[in-house]
């Protein structure tokens, strides 16, 4: 991964001055504590660039925490590494009533590395483990910065999370008067600019009265809804590079030719080598897929983040002779193999992450959007993404790690933001098939197939490499058959540009029919189906809208033989239910001893009104009672 944001994540906590004001729980006003667990009751963070090497960072920061869900609000860690070093830190903690029941000091905290089976950093974090157990209780944090660049400067989000209410929030930016940046203000008043004492210009924001949001089911991504101030400058430098950019194009131009600059050489040798293994192959897409493929079997992923590494890659020799690299050094590593078969692409950077589908600021071009490397192959009819970092994942599929969301490629005429490719709700496909056999002893036994397409591809790859006794055990949890016994289970995978992972099973299960009074009870759906559990919950006066991540589609096409002599005992199972987010169908006929199961269920990706919450409870309600539908026969 690239170190983009700078610990954004550890930088959660600030403020304090030893004289303070009163910080008893009960003066926060009764109209910010509805949904909060936590109440910033002051802060003042401030940003002072005094060189371009030389910004120094100021947090000062007091929030009560109401209860044990405030925690994460009051979590004090603070990230530094060789450009980043903190200067000091102190602080107090209050008890309810505004009382000083502790001081904090920088020996108090943990130094800690950040260390992973697959990270190589020099990130370290200072982290101070709080002892108070007894609520509410106010943390009152101070801490100074010296950062030696001024590529990045950090967001400001005065409230971090849901549930985190803000009596009151100061941000101000100081530089020089020729000093030239700009700034996005998302959900944010506007600014007042002035000058200090020493001339110097003063961009200042301020916010208060600020409630809390509730954590609500089906809410967009927190960033595009909270209040978030974004900073980018001109002019700037890092380590030993400098640059400036005031858009895109700009800024992907920099990139192109500062940091991927003399990175693409390759040997001779493996020059001659890639060209050898394409010679025989004309479709310029099936030439791609071999050094793409090359490049997996060759190499292995480890992440680099220490200096100028966080965002310069190896170089593509090193790739070469080492045999592995992070997502910078793969992408450029693969984009030199292409260039050596006379293959153009671009090295795009990326938001990534499977929660929510995060896109760049179109208006508002900086270094902190972005978080991954992954690999563009424009052709003349078609153009094709990949994820360098995974060994196994089929060239021109990205999954839902990065698919569908707007990019910065890095090209020699500048940045361009283009877009990944999209998997649709009808792509996103878990397509199944299957035909048992129930005696009258109410075994159960057949055979299953599942295809799984589009991003539902990934959702058994964790399971093709196991050993089968580690699958038939994972296998379980997707299939709550009881007295299921599983006689074959095996998967196969087409690794073409439209991937597809196969799943066939051969099962059965005893006492899966229930033979009562001359009746017999089974599950219509004991493969797929909602339970209570998935329903999401209801919420009276919701204030965020509906947003679906992923779309998705399932359809199950199941036969079952029954015992001869066996009717309904009512009208079969028979659903249709269309709405702008989804739709829902189900049918169930009998025909001699056969009965067939058919059910589709299609979620819609897209943001919705929040009038239509109630709607979507509604719907999954439907379809949790339509899966769990109990069959009864009776004997003719």
């Amino acid at each position: 991964m690239m170190r983009i944001l700078l610990f954004l994540s550890l930088l959660l906590a600030g403020g304090t001055a030893l004289a303070q004001s009163s910080y008893d729980a009960g003066l926060i006003p009764k109209d910010l504590l509805p949904y909060a667990s936590a109440v910033v009751r002051n802060e003042e963070r401030t940003t002072e660039l005094k060189g371009l090497d030389n910004v120094i960072y100021h947090v000062r920061r007091v929030i009560t925490v109401l209860n044990k869900n405030g925690d994460d609000a009051a979590g004090l860690a603070v990230g530094y590494n060789k450009v980043v070093s903190v200067h000091y830190i102190k602080g107090l903690i209050y008890d309810e009533f505004g009382k000083t029941i502790q001081k904090i000091s920088e020996r108090d905290f943990e130094d800690v590395a950040d260390i992973d089976n697959n990270l190589f950093t020099d990130d370290r974090a200072k982290v101070y483990t709080r002892a108070v157990t007894r609520y509410p209780y106010t943390i009152d944090l101070e801490y100074e910065l010296k950062i030696k660049q001024s590529l990045l400067f950090y967001d400001w989000k005065p409230n971090p999370e849901s549930g985190v209410a803000v009596e009151k929030s100061t941000y101000q930016f100081i530089c020089s008067p020729d000093f030239k940046v700009r700034f996005k203000e998302i959900n944010l008043p506007g600014k007042d600019i002035g000058t200090n004492k020493d001339g110097r210009k003063t961009f200042t924001w301020k916010i208060s009265s600020l409630k809390a949001r509730r954590v609500e089911p089906l809410s967009p991504e927190w960033n595009s809804i909270a209040a978030r101030l974004m900073i980018a400058p001109e002019k700037f430098e890092y380590q030993q590079f400098s640059g400036s950019f005031s858009d895109w194009k700009d800024l992907g131009k920099w990139i192109y030719d500062k940091l991927l600059a003399n990175r693409e050489e390759l040997p001779l040798t493996t020059i001659e080598h890639v060209k050898n293994l394409t010679a025989n192959i004309a479709d310029p897409k099936l030439k791609a897929k071999k050094i793409f493929e090359y490049m997996q079997q060759k190499t292995h992923y480890i992440s680099v983040q220490v200096g100028i590494g966080g965002y310069q890659p190896f170089s593509a020799s090193d790739v070469d002779k080492d045999g592995y690299g992070d997502c910078k050094a793969l992408v450029n590593y693969t984009k030199a193999l292409l260039k050596a078969v006379n293959i153009d692409s671009y090295y795009c950077v990326v938001q990534a992450g499977d929660s929510y589908k995060t896109n760049f600021t179109g208006d508002f071009a900086n270094m902190n959007q972005g978080n991954h490397i992954i690999l563009c192959v424009p052709f003349k009819s078609d153009t094709l993404w990949s994820d360098c970092t995974n060994q196994s994942i089929p060239f021109g599929y990205l999954g839902a790690f990065t698919d569908d969301r707007t990019v910065l490629a890095c090209t020699p005429e500048g940045g361009k933001l283009l877009h990944t490719a999209r998997y649709t709700a009808g792509n996103n496909l878990e397509e199944r098939k299957a035909d048992f056999v129930i005696n009258e002893a109410g075994t159960i036994t057949g055979n299953m197939e599942t295809q799984f397409k589009g991003v539902s591809y990934d959702d058994r790859e964790w399971m093709v490499d196991q050993g089968q006794a580690d699958r038939l055990k994972s296998i379980r949890r997707y299939y709550p058959i009881n007295n299921m016994d599983i006689q074959a289970l095996a998967y196969k995978q087409n690794k073409s540009v439209v991937p597809v992972t196969v799943e066939t099973l051969k099962l059965s299960a005893r006492d899966y029919a229930a033979m009562n009074n001359g009746k017999l009870y089974f599950l219509l759906n004991s493969i797929d189906r909602y339970t209570e559990y998935e329903i999401p919950k209801q919420v009276r006066n919701r204030q965020n809208p509906v947003y679906i991540n992923r779309g998705r589609t399932e359809e199950d096409n199941v036969s079952y033989t029954l015992p001869k002599g066996y009717k309904l005992e009512s009208e079969p199972l028979s659903v249709n239910i269309d709405k702008p987010f989804g739709s829902f169908t189900v049918t169930m006929a009998i025909s001699g001893d056969k009965l067939t199961y058919k059910r589709k269920l299609q979620i819609k990706d897209g943001t919705y009104s929040k009038d239509t919450y109630s709607d979507v409870v509604d719907f999954y309600q439907a379809v949790a009672d339509a899966d769990n539908y109990n069959v009864v026969l009776v004997k003719n």
